[in-house]
C-alpha cells in the first residue's frame, strides 16, 4: 500500500501500490535518498532493467514509498536494506518539500510528493539485482556533470532535485568545501 496525499504532502488515503502507478497517478508519498560513504564518496544506482519504471537509468542510492504508519526515516533504512544490503544512519531531511511529476517512455506517470534524505553508509553493499543493475561511488561534483552532459540518462527525480540537494551533499562531509 502506498499513502496518498494532498498536494502539501497531508495523508489522506492509502492505494494498492500494484495499481497506483498508471497513466494519470494519483499524488503519493515517497522518497529518496542519497548515501555517502566514511570517504565521503556519493553512491549512484543504475535502476535494474525488471523495474516497472524508468528501467536502466541513473539515480540516487536509494529511493521508494513508505508504508501506512511508517516513518520516512524507517522506509528508508527498509529500503536501503532490500535494495543495496546496506545499513545506514545519520539519516536526515534536506528537501522536505519536493515533490514532481514525470512520464517515463511506457507512458506511466509517477506524481509523488517525495522529500529528499542525505545518509551515511555503515556496512558494505551487497546489491539485490531485481532492484539494482549497477553502482557507483562518485563525487557530488561528477555527478552534477554527469547529469548536465546527459540529463536522459538519470531519473527525472534526481535531475530537478540535483541542484538544490547539491550543498547540502558539500554539508553531510562528501567534497568537503567543494563547489557543486
Amino acid at each position: 500500500m502506498v499513502v496518498l496525499v494532498d498536494d502539501d504532502g497531508a495523508p489522506i488515503g492509502v492505494h494498492d501500490k500494484s495499481t497506483v502507478h498508471g497513466e494519470s497517478t494519483p499524488r503519493h508519498l515517497a522518497f529518496s535518498c542519497h548515501i555517502v560513504d566514511a570517504d565521503g564518496r556519493l553512491l549512484v544506482t543504475r535502476r535494474a532493467l525488471g523495474k516497472l519504471t524508468w528501467p536502466g537509468v541513473w539515480t540516487n542510492a536509494v529511493c521508494g514509498h513508505p508504508h501506512p504508519g511508517e516513518s520516512l526515516e524507517d522506509a528508508v533504512r527498509r529500503r536501503a536494506a532490500f535494495e543495496l544490503g546496506i545499513d545506514v544512519d545519520e539519516i536526515v531531511c534536506v528537501l522536505p518539500e519536493f515533490g514532481y511529476v514525470a512520464r517515463d517512455a511506457s507512458g506511466i506517470q509517477e506524481n509523488e510528493y517525495c522529500p529528499v534524505f542525505t545518509a551515511r553508509a555503515v556496512s558494505s553493499l551487497d546489491p539485490n539485482p531485481e532492484e539494482v543493475a549497477e553502482f557507483r561511488w562518485t563525487t557530488p561534483s561528477a555527478l552534477v556533470a554527469a547529469v548536465g552532459a546527459a540529463p536522459w540518462a538519470f531519473s527525472p527525480w534526481l535531475v530537478e532535485h540535483l541542484a538544490e540537494l547539491a550543498p547540502h551533499l558539500t554539508r553531510t562531509g562528501a567534497e568537503v568545501g567543494a563547489h557543486v
